[in-house]
């Protein structure tokens, strides 16, 4: 998990989407704890009232649960949510990048070879050779 200190982004919303992606990519599944607060804090150098804001945050969306004396583990739903979210975000900005294309007078085809350009270079990055 990466935090950026000088992004405009809040830490706590920085950490907090950062779960939502692992869980998202199951990282952490249905019922599995979630690292503690404090190892988290540890872990990311960063204040443990920063990391319960994170997971306030969580348990707000339903995504994880607190079990009294225990931790914090992932709700029976929380993939689906997380993956879900994911999708919607991705949506958005797909949206607002094809807007921009289009306003620069790009055709489809145009947009879509930018599109294939990105993808291919994601997937380099990914899994290079």
């Amino acid at each position: 998990m990466k935090i950026d200190p000088g992004s405009h982004v809040p830490i706590y919303l920085q950490i907090a989407e950062a779960v939502r992606a692992a869980v998202a990519a199951e990282v952490y599944r249905p019922g599995e704890a979630l690292p503690s607060l404090r190892a988290l804090a540890l872990q990311l150098q960063v204040n443990p009232n920063t990391v319960q804001r994170a997971y306030d945050e969580l348990e707000r969306e339903g995504l994880i649960h607190a079990q009294r004396g225990k931790g914090l583990f992932v709700s029976e739903r929380g993939t689906t949510s997380a993956q879900s979210r994911a999708e919607q975000t991705a949506h958005q900005a797909f949206d607002k990048a094809v807007r921009a294309a289009r306003s620069a007078g790009m055709t489809a085809r145009q947009i879509r070879t930018v599109f294939d350009a990105a993808l291919g270079d994601n997937e380099k990055r990914e899994n290079p050779s």
